[in-house]
C-alpha cells in the first residue's frame, strides 16, 4: 500500500513539476518500478554577444586627403564591444551533451578579390613598371574620377543609344563594384562580426556572484581566470517569495518531500552596465516542503 501510494505520489508531483518550474521532488521514492533518487538542481545558460569593428587602413590612405579631399584612418584598429545578452533555464541533459565538433573546411582566397584583407594584386595595376607609392595613388584617384565620368556619360546617353535596360544595369553596377575597389585602397575596409558565446553556470546555495568569463574593447571575450578584462558578471538575488501553498498541515502523516525553487531575480552586469535580467526559479536559494498524499478512498 505505502509503495503504491509513493508511486501515486510520484506520478502526481512530476505531473505539477511539468507544469510549474518551481517545484520538484526530493530525495528518494519507491515506486514499482524501483527507488528514483530526485535532487532539483538548476543550471543557467549565460549567452554574451559581442561584436568586432575591425577598421582596414587602405595602403594609399596617406594621400586621401591629397587626391579626394577626405580624411582616412592611417592605421588597423580592432574595437570589441558587448551588443546583449541573455540568462535563462537549461535543461540538465542539454547541459551535458557536448556538441558533435565541426566538420573541417576549406577557403579558397583570391587574390585579385578578399574580403577580411587587401588583394595582393592591386586593382590599379596595369603594367610591369614599378611607381612609387605616391604616383600609385594619383592614378587610383584619376581611375576613380574617370569612373564617375563614365558613370554620368551612361546615365545621360552621352555614351552611346545603344546602352539600355539590363545591358545599362550591370554596366553601372559593374562600375560602382569597380570604384569601390579603388575607394578601399584610400578608405580602407570596415568589418563588422558578431559573436555569441553561451556560459553554463550551476548556482551554490548562499552564493549570488558568479563571474562567467572577462572582457576588453581589444581583445573580446577573455576566460576568467584572465585577470586583465572586466568582469562578465551574473548576480542572483533570492526574492525570498518560496510558494508554500501546496505544504502539507500538521495532521499529514502521509507526505513526500519536495523542494521549491525560489524566484531569483538574474542579472549579467558587464563594466557596471546591466545587459541582461529574468526572474528565474533558483532551487538552490528555496526550500524543502512536505506535500501531503492524496488520500485512499
Amino acid at each position: 500500500m505505502k509503495r503504491l501510494l509513493f508511486a501515486l505520489a510520484l506520478v502526481v508531483c512530476a505531473g505539477a513539476a511539468a507544469q510549474n518550474p518551481y517545484i520538484a521532488l526530493q530525495g528518494a521514492v519507491e515506486s514499482p518500478a524501483g527507488i528514483v533518487l530526485s535532487q532539483p538542481r538548476t543550471i543557467l545558460a549565460v549567452d554574451v554577444t559581442v561584436a568586432c569593428d575591425r577598421i582596414l587602413a587602405g595602403p594609399y590612405a596617406r594621400y586621401a586627403q591629397k587626391f579626394l579631399g577626405v580624411r582616412a584612418p592611417l592605421t588597423d584598429k580592432t574595437v570589441w564591444s558587448v551588443e546583449g545578452g541573455s540568462v535563462a533555464l537549461l535543461d540538465a541533459d542539454a547541459a551535458l551533451d557536448a556538441t558533435a565538433p565541426e566538420a573541417p573546411a576549406s577557403r579558397t582566397v583570391s587574390h585579385a578579390e578578399a574580403d577580411a584583407e587587401f588583394p595582393r594584386l592591386q586593382a590599379d595595376k596595369n603594367s610591369m613598371n614599378v611607381s612609387s607609392l605616391e604616383d600609385a595613388a594619383r592614378d587610383a584617384a584619376n581611375t576613380i574620377f574617370s569612373l564617375r565620368r563614365h558613370r554620368i556619360e551612361l546615365i545621360t546617353g552621352e555614351a552611346g543609344e545603344n546602352v539600355f535596360g539590363e545591358g545599362l544595369k550591370a554596366a553601372l553596377a559593374e562600375i560602382a563594384r569597380l570604384e569601390q575597389s579603388y575607394l578601399e585602397l584610400f578608405l580602407g575596409k570596415r568589418i563588422v562580426s558578431t559573436l555569441t558565446r553561451r556560459y553554463i553556470v550551476y548556482p551554490e546555495a548562499g552564493r549570488k556572484q558568479y563571474v562567467v568569463c572577462r572582457f576588453t574593447p581589444s581583445e573580446g571575450l577573455l576566460p576568467e581566470s584572465d585577470l586583465s578584462g572586466d568582469m562578465v558578471l551574473l548576480q542572483i538575488e533570492p526574492t525570498g517569495n518560496v510558494p508554500t501553498d501546496l505544504a502539507a498541515g500538521p495532521k499529514e502523516s502521509n507526505v513526500v518531500a519536495c523542494r521549491v525553487a525560489d524566484p531569483s531575480v538574474c542579472t549579467l552586469i558587464v563594466g557596471g552596465r546591466e545587459y541582461a535580467r529574468a526572474v528565474l526559479p533558483v532551487f538552490e536559494f528555496g526550500r524543502t516542503i512536505d506535500v501531503a498524499l492524496p488520500r485512499r478512498k
